[in-house]
């Protein structure tokens, strides 16, 4: 999986400090992810979603981000 960019993620931390450690925790599992398709991805992140050509959105914290 391609993360676009993590300084968006360290900017968005920045101001929103409780995110830190949730946001963390996904960018370590997600960068370590092999995933071959969509069914491996919701084994590790059982509340993610498919958009559509390639792309998921993830629930951080519960919900709180995405």
């Amino acid at each position: 999986m391609v993360i676009i960019a993590k300084t968006a993620l360290q900017e968005f931390i920045k101001s929103n400090y409780a995110a830190a450690e949730p946001l963390n925790y996904w960018y370590e599992k997600t960068r370590r992810g092999d995933w071959a398709n969509f069914a491996d991805v919701k084994k590790t992140f059982n509340s993610v979603d498919s958009v559509g050509n390639d792309r998921f959105v993830f629930n951080i914290k519960g919900n709180s981000y995405r």
